[in-house]
């Protein structure tokens, strides 16, 4: 069995956070946009599901 180390970036988890999110080589670019965005869609996608429901 062969372990392979590899050597991790000095860099702090927000540098590394907002290099994925500013990287165009991700298959779907989120961009600043998208971290405000999506989680406001999910939000408002399922109260208003839970309110239909509830209705």
């Amino acid at each position: 069995m062969t372990t392979t180390l590899q050597q991790r970036d000095s860099a702090s988890v927000w540098q590394q956070f907002c290099n994925w999110v500013t990287s165009t080589n991700n298959r779907l670019y989120v961009g600043w946009f998208g971290v405000l965005m999506i989680p406001c869609l999910l939000t408002a996608t399922t109260c208003f599901i839970i309110a239909f429901i509830a209705a």
